[in-house]
């Protein structure tokens, strides 16, 4: 009678010991299984080979002639079957993928900013952006932080400003239009304004559903160009945003590179950075135009000689060149937080072969370059020489780029080489040591851009 009580108790704990170890068990046989099929498909495939070879290659293989091929056994059958259907399941998925691509997959959501300053061409490169239609663009959108906060240059002050510049931006970029609430002036009610700056200018703020029925009495400096809308709706504009697969802004107000780092390392975004430089003789000699008021001192003293430049204007001219040469080569430098985020652009290359540098910029951020952008680009880059304005973004490209060599007194062109020599080398600008150089067209002032330039 104790022989058989006995006996419960010993199966009973043969099975808690069995229990115990049952996870062990079950994750043993998973990873030999996992060893098994590995090794039947590196057999399956070995065999596979041979299959496909034809019968004279295996008979110069067994080095006899004219020998039978031998006969396949079911086995082999089996597994040339097993081989085709394979083949058949890499053909599907291949079909499968270039289906989706056709269909316009649109991939992971990308965030391109286009970082450069004023009159460097950044207007017509926006548009690259502005005219992909999976892209919500906004243009300038800072300009209402300036206006309405006061920074002086240099210290703390622009590092301050630079902070909340990016601020803004992180909040743009991430579809939160009502930050720019706070910097309207004057302040939208209801979210309704009519004071966005250049609303015009941004495809996605003049299309529907974010452009409303008109309303009277209500004026638009920033209208929209083809069509009429209501007051800017900030929160249709969000909801906009948040439909369009990819993000993408124009700024000519931030000039520091590394205050983007916690933009670029924010999980929820995936930036790209764009910087865009022209040759600043270019650049001076196209401000005096635009902002005539501005560069007063700066005429007189080109053709009168009088009133002497003042050295704060040299310096800051000086300061300008610097901040955009430090911010290239931190970029360039490759650092880790900015591996394949940076993209450093000339305008000058831009304007000789523009497809070819919106293809190469697309690429960069991970975007496809869509027809309607290529046709754009034909259409704006071989505007007529006499149908561009100041602010046009259509121009002969070919022609415009270097027109400022025959406008710029010398004089000026020496005082921007002096200050801005160090970032003009970097960019592969040439100096002109002459008039003569300087408006002579077979001399070229631009040195090739080298690959590196895209990290």
């Amino acid at each position: 009678m104790e022989i058989r009580r006995a006996l419960p108790q010993d199966f009973r704990e043969l099975l808690h010991c069995l229990k115990m170890r049952s996870k062990y068990a079950v994750l043993l046989v998973f990873v030999v299984g996992l060893v098994i099929i590995e090794k039947e498909n590196n057999f399956i495939s070995r065999v596979s080979d041979k299959l496909k070879q034809s019968p004279q290659a295996l008979t110069e293989g067994n080095g006899t002639e004219g020998s039978p091929a031998p006969a396949e056994n079911g086995s082999l059958a089996s597994l040339r079957e097993l081989d085709t259907a394979f083949s058949q399941l890499r053909s599907h998925l291949h079909n499968l993928t270039l289906q989706l691509e056709a269909d316009g997959d649109p991939g992971p959501r990308r965030h391109v900013l286009l970082m450069a300053t004023t009159r460097t061409g950044s207007s017509f490169v926006g548009e690259f952006f502005n005219q992909q239609g999976s892209i919500f663009y906004l243009f300038e959108p800072l300009w209402h932080i300036e206006r309405t906060v006061t920074f002086e240059p240099g210290g703390a002050n622009a590092v301050g400003s630079a902070l909340v510049y990016r601020d803004v931006l992180k909040q743009l970029l991430l579809c939160d239009l009502y930050i720019l609430e706070s910097f309207i002036s004057p302040a939208p009610e209801g979210h309704l304004t009519p004071f966005m700056f250049r609303r015009g200018s941004s495809r996605s703020l003049c299309e529907e559903p974010v452009c409303t029925p008109s309303a009277k009495k209500v004026f638009e400096k920033y209208h929209c160009k083809n069509r009429r809308c209501g007051p800017l709706n900030i929160t249709l504009a969000a909801e906009a945003c948040r439909r369009k697969q990819h993000v993408a802004l124009k700024t000519v107000r931030i000039r520091q590179l590394e205050f983007l780092q916690p933009l670029v390392e924010d999980p929820r975004l995936d930036v790209r950075i764009i910087q865009l430089v022209r040759d600043p003789r270019a650049v001076l000699a196209s401000r005096m135009v635009a902002f005539s008021g501005k560069y007063e001192t700066w005429k007189k003293w080109a053709s009168e000689g009088e009133a002497p430049l003042r050295e704060e204007e040299v310096q800051r001219l000086r300061g300008n060149c610097e901040s955009i040469r430090l911010s290239a080569e931190l970029g360039l430098r490759r650092p880790g937080w900015l591996r394949g985020r940076y993209m450093l652009v000339r305008y000058e290359d831009v304007a000789r072969a523009p497809l070819q540098k919106a293809e190469e910029m697309y690429r960069f951020a991970g975007l496809p370059l869509t027809p309607q952008v290529e046709e754009w680009i034909g259409k704006n880059t071989q505007a007529p020489r006499d149908g561009s304005g100041v602010y046009s973004t259509r121009k002969n490209s070919s022609e415009q780029f270097e027109k400022w060599r025959f406008s710029i007194p010398f004089k000026l062109a020496q005082v921007v080489q002096d200050a801005c020599a160090p970032a003009m080398h970097l960019f592969g600008y040439k100096l002109a040591g002459s008039p003569a150089a300087l408006a002579n067209r077979s001399f070229s002032l631009l040195e090739e851009a080298q690959p590196s330039w895209v990290t």
